[in-house]
């Protein structure tokens, strides 16, 4: 059957196609010079219109594509379409019970996936999408049609809602498989450590992804939840013990981990270790050779002697060196010198021993050739860098030779090994999960050692737990991005917050909070706490009232209560502390650098030292050339990682928060604090 224009609105239409013919499952639209084939599963709507004297049929395909017969004779279009309706219609009810079933399948399996007793991660939806794309393009009927069918609709809209919607859906489908998880294994929840586990605990516990990011604020019970999750593997059977690898940043942590692991989970197969025990293993296994560890790494004092020898010997065998360093020492760290050969001064030696360490270190650390790291500087410090470099040259020739000689590598050494190693296939990584304490702490390096081993298996997991609060460590190298960063540096996952802390009440929580997210960089988060403290909780003092401030503590601390004075340098230390065991016998009292206070707790912390100028807290920027070109970019906020250094302080304490300034140069933070409600007291 077929529907040619007439003479005349041929004529008149001037159009490319004049003739339609009705073929077995599809049309045929023709003109004098143009033909077009229009397929029953290609036609999605047929229009048919009057105008002013003759009909017009239009066809409507996909992508917005429409084909249009002008001229025909109104009548006879009218029928035409009648028939040509009609045989689309009857074709399409026989085609949609094929697709019913397509669709059928489709939806069985997805269901199917729902019902399996997992987490569903991010990456299994890249294969649900693409089972689904290929369901549709299986089937007879034009997707956009389906809506149509009585017996497509449900299911359709069912695979719609997983194709179009797949990150909520899965997001609701894993929310209530953790409830159920959560119930089903509430006694492995409330015994797998001393105290039961909250549901923020419990929930970063089960969570699947292949990337996990746990933030865990101070005091929200971080080392419970890497022991729960090592047990979890365990009991789920997702992992046997030497498929989980623990990693921290100290050999402490690493024991101290080891230990909690052994009592909670009554196992030995599972050993926590440091980043350069891992490589050490990684290097033994994959070259068959058990390099030691350089004495230069263990001995303070052979190192400092070994860098200071090179350097004077560097200064007095060449006058242009004599002079880089004078200029560095002058220019840069503000350093008077001695006339004449200031490198015999043997206190400058002491005093510089430290700096050639840690720009030795930074060198290091950062690996390849010297023209590579020049050419990785920053433009704005890249010339000036370049003659730092050429005057730490001979050091770093003087370590190489010394570990050569005492066939042994230093920490940095090992890592980079340990990363060649991998990459070359010489070492095939067992675990199957990764579980990292500390996060905030990561380097660049040790990122690599973690890519280096994800690399080699794409399914091993990562189990980040940090807090970017409390990241204090950049001048040791470590970057605080690859953790506010995370999953663009570690693939996509899931983030998730620890939101009670068990340490500190309510008062020392809302101040501490709000004064460490004043910085935008800072990743935001809720931290709430068990206990209510009052105004006084934390408070500011004269610094003058530190003797008066434990003389009234000694009056109602128990003696198993715990008594903490931090301040932003050792050498702060107040000598009011060398007669606290006869002043105060019965008293607690410790004093700690904020840095190495980290991780510790006391009932009362009193933090000594806010105030501006030298040795003031937020201390002044202090960098040399080195460090801005070596270390991670710091952010562009003042004083950041001062402001998580004062977080790390107050978030010490349990009960009571007293910060000593000096009312005659008050620290900038002095004045935020008391903007915020912090109250001044003049006397206890």
């Amino acid at each position: 059957m077929e529907l040619k224009a007439t003479s005349l609105g041929r004529h008149l239409a001037q159009h490319p196609y004049n003739r339609v013919r009705l073929l077995s499952a599809g049309v045929e639209v023709s003109g004098e010079k143009h033909e077009y084939l229009i397929p029953f599963n290609q036609l999605l709507a047929i229009k048919c219109k009057r105008g002013l004297v003759w009909g017009e049929l239009e066809f409507t395909l996909p992508d917005e594509k429409v084909v249009r017969l002008h001229g025909t004779e109104w009548q006879e279009t009218q029928r035409f379409f009648h028939y040509l309706q009609q045989a689309w219609q009857s074709w399409s009810e026989e085609m949609s019970a094929v697709t019913a079933t397509v669709l059928d399948e489709q939806v069985a399996k997805i269901r199917e996936f729902e019902q399996q007793d997992k987490w569903l991660k991010r990456s299994d939806m890249a294969g649900w999408r693409k089972a689904i794309h290929e369901a549709f393009a299986a089937q007879p009927l034009p997707v956009p049609r389906l809506e149509e069918f009585d017996n497509c609709q449900e299911a359709y809209h069912f695979c719609l809602q997983w194709l179009d919607n797949s990150d909520a859906q899965r997001q609701k489908r894993n929310a209530q498989w953790s409830e159920k998880m959560l119930k089903q294994y509430a006694d492995f929840f409330n015994t797998v450590e001393t105290s039961p586990l909250n549901p923020s605990q419990a929930k970063a516990v089960v969570n699947g992804e292949e990337a996990l990011l746990v933030l865990a604020g101070a005091g929200s019970g971080k080392t419970s939840v890497l022991v729960a999750r090592a047990g979890w593997l365990l009991m789920r059977k997702q992992a046997a013990p030497e498929q989980i690898l623990l990693l921290a940043f100290g050999r402490q942590a690493a024991e101290e981990m080891n230990d909690r692991i052994k009592e909670r989970l009554n196992t030995e197969g599972i050993q926590a270790r440091t980043f350069h025990s891992l490589a050490l293993n990684i290097i033994q296994q994959g070259s068959n050779k058990s390099p030691a560890i350089s004495k230069l790494e263990t001995d303070t004092t052979l190192r400092h002697k070994l860098l200071i020898d090179v350097w004077r010997q560097q200064c007095s065998e060449k006058k242009a060196h004599a002079n880089g360093w004078r200029q560095w020492l002058n220019d840069e760290l503000e350093w008077a010198l001695d006339e004449g050969d200031y490198w015999k001064d043997d206190r400058l030696a002491g005093r510089l021993a430290s700096r050639l360490e840690r720009w030795l270190g930074l060198m290091r650390m950062h690996g390849g050739a010297q023209a590579a790291m020049i050419e990785s500087a920053p433009e704005d410090v890249r010339d000036l860098f370049s003659k730092r470099v050429k005057l730490m040259a001979p050091l770093m020739k003087a370590w190489k030779s010394a570990l050569k000689e005492e066939g042994a590598v230093d920490f940095s050494g090992l890592i980079h090994q340990a990363v060649n190693i991998l990459d070359k296939g010489r070492f095939i990584t067992p675990w199957k999960h990764i579980l990292v304490d500390e996060f905030q702490d990561i380097s660049p390096q040790r990122a690599a050692l973690l890519a280096a081993l994800r690399r080699q298996n794409k399914l091993t997991s990562l189990f980040a737990v940090g807090d970017d609060w409390q990241a204090i460590y950049r001048f040791s190298g470590a970057e605080m991005s690859l953790t506010t960063a995370f999953h663009h540096h570690f693939g996509e996952g899931d983030r998730c917050v620890l939101d009670t802390t068990y340490r500190f009440n309510d008062r020392i929580g809302e101040i501490a909070n709000k004064f460490v997210q004043s910085n935008p960089h800072q990743l935001k988060k809720p931290l709430n706490s068990l206990s209510k403290g009052n105004k006084k909780s934390v408070s500011l003092m004269p610094e003058t009232q530190l003797e008066a401030l434990l003389n009234k503590i000694s009056g109602y601390a128990t003696a198993d209560e715990r008594i903490l004075l931090l301040s932003r340098y050792h050498h702060l230390r107040p000598e009011l502390l060398d007669k606290a065991k006869t002043r105060w016998p019965k008293l607690k009292i410790d004093f700690a650098t904020i840095h190495a206070s980290k991780g510790q707790q006391a009932d009362y912390v009193v933090l000594m030292g806010l105030q501006d100028g030298k040795d003031g807290f937020p201390a002044a920027a202090r960098e040399s050339v080195m460090e801005q070109a070596l270390l991670p970019q710091p952010e562009d906020f003042t004083d950041a990682e001062e402001r998580r250094l004062a977080y790390v302080a107050i978030t010490r304490a349990k009960q009571q928060v007293w910060m000593l300034f000096d009312p005659e140069n008050p620290s900038v933070f002095v004045e935020e604090f008391k903007r915020m409600g912090v109250p001044v007291l003049r006397k206890p």
